[in-house]
């Protein structure tokens, strides 16, 4: 069967989004001054779903310190803008995204705050569960390395493949032990996986991208990652506020984690996103 259109574009958009990287500049001071003497601080954020941070705005305002959420498109462009100090911090990925860009970039970057952990998710428009899925059936997942793999620990979840389980949440196609449905999984950027949900059997798509896409995970997803409480504890998929490594004691950033670990906060991710994030600070 000949690949859709809808899939080809994506799987060219992930292999393009390889030798992208984030258009740098001058390192910018730990923050900027904005107008009336307002400390400005600039972080990055991926989608379109920053509604927890309003509270955290609102109570910065008080102390002169204004959040300007600068906004990218895929997963593979904040972390270089924050080392490049075209940001100030950026908050949208998991400990396990965060160390594998570290690693392979050699970036100095350090977590000075934990925000929530999003489950991630199997959808369909194809089928109602995943006993429904067939021989041969096609499923996308995320082409970077710690959602690819956490994807395909999922769908090991599922049981639909079994991984090498000496690979963790790192595996990759590769990885897989057991195919006993010889599915063809296509691997593509994290946000196309949304739109491909026509063309495939399943998809495994990130939370933040569900929610973008008018999903709740709680409700749509047919097959849903675990986020009982007692798993949560060193978890490497909860999400973090991150800063250049020589700014992690900078006191207007510790202001900013403060202000997001507070119930205002959790009251908005309660209500906006019905289940699909939950609080992942310790005092929730």
């Amino acid at each position: 069967m000949k690949t859709t259109k809808r899939l080809a574009s994506a799987l060219l958009a992930a292999a393009l989004a390889l030798s992208f990287t984030a258009c740098s500049g001058k390192p910018a001071e730990n923050s900027s001054s904005g107008e009336g003497g307002k400390t400005v601080v600039k972080i990055g954020v991926v989608g379109e779903n920053s509604e927890q941070w309003e509270p955290v705005k609102a109570a910065l305002a008080a102390d002169n310190i204004e959040i300007e959420l600068v906004k990218f498109s895929e997963y593979s462009l904040p972390n270089q803008a924050l080392a490049d100090g075209d940001i100030d911090l950026n908050s949208f990925q998991h400990y396990a995204f965060l160390n594998k860009e570290i690693e392979e970039k050699n970036l100095d970057l350090t977590v000075i705050g934990e925000t929530i952990i999003a489950p991630l998710g199997i959808y369909s428009v194809n089928v109602q569960e995943v006993s429904q899925v067939k021989e041969g059936d096609k499923v996308a997942i995320p082409s970077d390395a710690t959602n690819g793999g956490r994807a395909l620990k999922l769908l090991e979840s599922a049981g639909l493949l079994k991984i090498d389980p000496e690979v963790g949440y790192l595996g990759t196609k590769a990885d897989i032990v057991e195919n006993p449905l010889n599915l063809d999984i296509y691997e593509v950027e994290a946000a196309q996986t949304p739109s491909l949900l026509p063309d495939v059997a399943i998809a495994v798509i990130n939370g933040g991208h569900a929610v973008d896409a008018g999903l709740i995970p709680a409700q749509d997803a047919i097959f849903l990652e675990s986020t009982d409480s007692s798993e949560t504890e060193n978890n490497p998929f909860i999400n973090v506020i991150v800063a250049r490594t020589a700014d992690k004691d900078n006191e207007v950033y510790k202001k900013v984690v403060d202000a997001y670990h507070t119930d205002a906060v959790a009251k908005v991710i309660e209500e906006t996103y019905k289940g699909s994030y939950l609080p992942a600070w310790t005092n929730q």
